[in-house]
């Protein structure tokens, strides 16, 4: 069992920037891969940014180049830095780690990004 809490959201100004991390209640060493997602009203949950195995990252296009995703063994945390944040960036960002094969859920944490 895999517990995910996440921290970091709130709220900014379009333009600013906000680092969100999940921590988790075990090793996240033999995590098969960490990521960040984002659920919004009416959307289905959409994948962010994401960490296969120790270090190959994959961006969805509309965050490539303002987000940078980080996975950190020695910590055993997982980060989002989000700059250059945009109102369409606003949203639950929930995290989630693959653990032999299953995979687990933080319940997220909110990010609201006015214009």
């Amino acid at each position: 069992q895999v517990q995910l809490v996440e921290s970091g959201g709130g709220s900014v100004q379009a333009g600013g920037s906000l680092r969100l991390s999940c921590a988790s209640s075990r090793s996240i060493v033999g995590f098969s891969r960490m990521g960040w997602y984002r659920q919004t009203p009416g959307k289905e949950r959409e994948l962010v940014a994401q960490v296969i195995s120790f270090d190959v990252k994959e961006y969805a296009d509309s965050v490539k180049g303002r987000f940078i995703i980080r996975r950190d063994n020695n910590e055993g945390l997982l980060h989002l830095q989000m700059d250059s944040l945009k109102p369409e960036d606003t949203g639950v960002y929930v995290c989630s780690a693959r653990h032999l094969g299953l995979d687990y859920w933080g319940k997220g944490t909110q990010v609201t990004v006015s214009s």
